[in-house]
């Protein structure tokens, strides 16, 4: 939807913005937008600053209605948008404020190996990427689970899958929360769901998934880069995937079983996509039980990925993986819903944080972040588009008191899927990409034509806003050189 802003918005300072909540008479906090003046000029032509102020109606919504500068308009909540919701005062839970496709999140894998080593290969590397990770709308995965098994998966998280040899125990050290959300509930997940999600795991899915391998292509923090084991030259692999069918099935079921449930507790909304309900009442706990445990599932999704990417390495380059020194950086997810402690007004509070488009980013010294990271702060994984970069970066104390220890979660799109589309008519992409040093694989043109370069804010710009606003420093920028798409 592309409809401009006409409400009031207050300059706050070089990268905040405010959407008053005198802008409407149901907004029960202000709204803080995250961007500088090129970014703004941008995002006042999308509806979803509209949605900021629709999510500032929330019952027990605390501090404000926050949006990162990847914003852009989305189901319920703009994609890019945070929100702390207080359960002791009535705080709800909406699925609109995780998304269809619960726990997406990116996954940074290092190696031992240069730009130079790589490139004599690199094509074959892609083609056989393509060929072991599979990808594309309705693709089934290499790893299949019955129903019993997909329920432990769910319950456990990612322990489960390493457990069965796909990844080392080191690789839960260095994922948000150690690959499991506690509290998951896999008997409140429908039998369609669980039918959708029984043959997609460790699988790549569609639209903006990308596995890419990338150059670190300039260390900005030393330091920090020591830490997480990069340097300048070196090849990563990035993963960018979520839930799949099981996480989209959960979020659809629980938008339908919520629909007339804000009128039963007497809550008012704006837009029925913010359909809700309290936490502490029966359909919250339904929809939390689900949804965490869709969010273990994806990290399983991922991990299987990065064991499949791990043997595909081994074979072209014909060494075993800790000898390539393929170690997991970090893993972080960036549609969730998630109980923190929060200092609000002297109190400590455990508020639900929904983060929608949105990256944790707790500060160094903060005890969720793994011992190895703890006087760096918790990476955070920026992905850009297919032609530029991609970015790490560190929480910093900021984000824990202006953001809720949230930051961006990528670039932003700029251009629909539709209007991405008909922009490619008459060009070729892949050659385009081929041109810019990266070779591209995927099932089918429309991908590569929807996730063009263009269809996307530049990276750096958005980076630039939350290291500026001091919630996340940037450490290293990352140069894609062959990226696979469904």
């Amino acid at each position: 939807m592309n409809k401009r802003f006409e409400g009031t918005i207050e300059r706050i300072d070089r990268y905040r913005w405010r959407i008053p909540k005198s802008h409407r008479d149901t907004m029960r906090v202000d709204g803080i937008v995250y961007a500088d003046d090129r970014l703004m000029q941008m995002i006042r032509t999308d509806y979803s600053l509209e949605q900021v102020a629709n999510v500032a109606t929330l019952p027990g919504i605390v501090r404000y209605s926050l949006a990162m500068p990847d914003i852009h308009f989305g189901y319920g909540f703009c994609i890019g948008g945070v929100a702390a919701t207080d359960p002791a005062e009535g705080g709800v839970i909406s699925p609109g404020g995780v998304g269809y496709d619960i726990n997406c999140g990116v996954r940074l894998i290092r190696s031992d190996l240069t730009e130079k080593d790589v490139q004599p290969r690199l094509k074959v590397l892609i083609d056989r990427l393509f060929e072991t990770v599979p990808c594309g709308v309705g693709q089934r995965g290499l790893v299949k689970f019955d129903r019993k098994e997909l329920k432990q998966l769910m319950a456990a998280g990612s322990r489960y899958v390493v457990d069965r040899g796909f990844g080392v125990p080191s690789d839960l050290e260095v994922t948000e929360g150690g690959g499991c959300l506690d509290g998951a509930n896999p008997d409140y997940v429908s039998d369609r769901a669980i039918e959708r999600g029984a043959q997609q795991c460790g699988t790549l899915g569609s639209g903006n998934h990308f596995l890419e391998v990338q150059v670190v292509d300039e260390v900005v923090d030393e330091a920090a880069a020591r830490v997480m084991g990069l340097e300048k030259g070196l090849v990563c692999v990035m993963i960018h995937s979520g839930s799949r069918g099981l996480g989209y099935q959960v979020c659809d079921d629980h938008l339908g079983l919520l629909r007339d449930v804000p009128r039963k507790y007497g809550i008012e909304l704006p837009d029925r996509q913010l359909a809700c309900a309290p936490i502490h009442s029966k359909e919250g706990a339904r929809y939390l039980g689900a949804m965490r445990a869709a969010a273990n599932y994806a990290w399983c999704n991922r991990q299987i990925m990065t064991h499949l990417a791990r043997q595909t390495f081994e074979r072209v380059f014909e060494l075993r993986a800790p000898q390539l020194g393929m170690r997991l950086v970090y893993d972080v997810a960036h549609n969730i819903a998630k109980m923190e402690p929060y200092d609000v007004d002297g109190c400590c509070k455990n508020l639900c944080v929904h983060r929608k488009g949105a990256t944790r980013a707790f500060p160094p010294g903060h005890t969720e972040v793994p011992a190895k990271y703890r006087k760096i702060g918790q990476p955070v994984l920026i992905p850009g588009d297919m032609g530029r970069s991609s970015w790490v970066l560190v929480g910093q104390d900021g984000a824990m008191t202006d953001t809720f220890g949230s930051s961006c979660h990528g670039a932003g799109r700029v251009m629909s899927r539709t209007a991405a589309v008909r922009s490619a008519k008459g060009r070729s992409i892949r050659q385009e990409l081929a041109d810019r040093g990266v070779i591209a694989r995927a099932r089918g043109r429309r991908g590569l034509d929807e996730e063009q370069p263009e269809a996307y804010k530049n990276v750096n710009d958005v980076v630039g806003v939350v290291d500026g606003a001091g919630i996340s420093k940037r450490v290293c920028r990352m140069r894609p050189i062959g990226v696979i798409k469904g």
